[in-house]
């Protein structure tokens, strides 16, 4: 059983814990939720919660999470950050939610690496922490051992990233329809910003009719044509929603296809390609390399052997 914590503060921010905790609620996954001094705990929802647990919690968590860190101008406690340390020291793998960076940033965790945070934060995080890498625009970003991300809702998209790691495509996509979720954003998309236009019309219909119809020659003119829009419309639309092209956002989903069928089946690499859209074996292979750095039969014996 992998025991995720999730490190609470008054006034805790309950979207972006809710966030961790529905991703992790389920085996083989074991999540609960510690703070420094157990008792009430208030949110910035202006409800109470009761945390029992206290910092000893995470001397045994494999998975610890920081869902946000209010006031960001506040100093954590010694005790607060020597927990932290301890657990990432032994091996537990750390990560933010939103402001959460905020306090991974100041144990030292995060100096000479690359971190992302609300886009609203990143200027006053650098500015407290200029060893840190701040990368205002990004979902996420992951680390390995640790792991940020963006606003509030981007902690989902780096929660099945890491169900993704820990499990394969296939479980983090169930756990996505779950949630009615999209199964996977790439960490380098771009936050989407308040003070942008907002986007006239949702493409939620289209990359849902896209997804279930991948093994068809779905071209970017064949989008734009079912959205009743220009091509060039249509990339606007993309990267004013999803940060990314459509041709990107197309060519990510065949590949996370490909993933979830190296996972659950025998099916030869030839079936598969022609399944997600991909054309002949010599293409999938050269763009599953491209994308994951291995080959397909090398990615299948890695997850079918766990």
């Amino acid at each position: 059983m992998h025991r995720v914590v999730a490190l609470v503060a008054a006034p805790q921010a309950s979207f972006e814990l809710g966030c961790a905790a529905a991703v992790f609620r389920d085996p083989p996954y074991r999540f609960s939720v510690c703070t420094e001094r157990p008792g009430n705990v208030s949110t910035t929802e202006g409800f109470d919660m009761l945390v029992t647990s206290g910092l000893r919690a995470l001397d045994r968590a494999d998975t610890i999470v920081v869902p946000g860190w209010l006031p960001i101008n506040r100093e954590p406690t010694p005790a607060v950050v020597r927990a932290l340390t301890r657990a990432h020291r032994r091996g537990a793998r750390l990560v933010s939610i939103c402001s959460g960076a905020y306090l991974l940033a100041a144990t030292g965790l995060l100096d000479g690496r690359r971190a992302a945070t609300h886009w609203r934060y990143a200027e006053e995080l650098q500015r407290r922490f200029p060893a840190v890498h701040v990368d205002p625009d990004v979902l996420y970003v992951d680390h390995g051992d640790i792991a940020t991300s963006g606003g509030s809702g981007t902690g989902i998209d780096l929660c099945l990233h890491l169900l993704r790691s820990d499990h394969g495509a296939a479980y983090a996509s169930r756990v996505a329809r779950r949630m009615v979720m999209p199964p996977h954003r790439e960490g380098g998309q771009v936050q989407y910003r308040a003070e942008e236009p907002v986007p006239v019309e949702s493409l939620g219909g289209l990359l849902e009719w896209a997804a279930e119809h991948l093994a068809e020659p779905i071209t970017v003119e064949d989008l734009a044509h079912r959205a009743n829009v220009s091509p060039r419309t249509l990339a606007r639309r993309f990267a004013d929603q999803l940060g990314v092209a459509p041709g990107q956002w197309l060519l990510a989903q065949r590949i996370a296809r490909t993933r979830a069928l190296l996972e659950e089946t025998d099916l030869p690499v030839e079936t598969i390609a022609t399944r997600v859209g991909l054309s002949s074996a010599t293409n999938l292979r050269r763009r599953f390399r491209a994308a994951l750095h291995t080959t397909p039969s090398a990615y299948r014996r890695a997850y079918q052997g766990r």
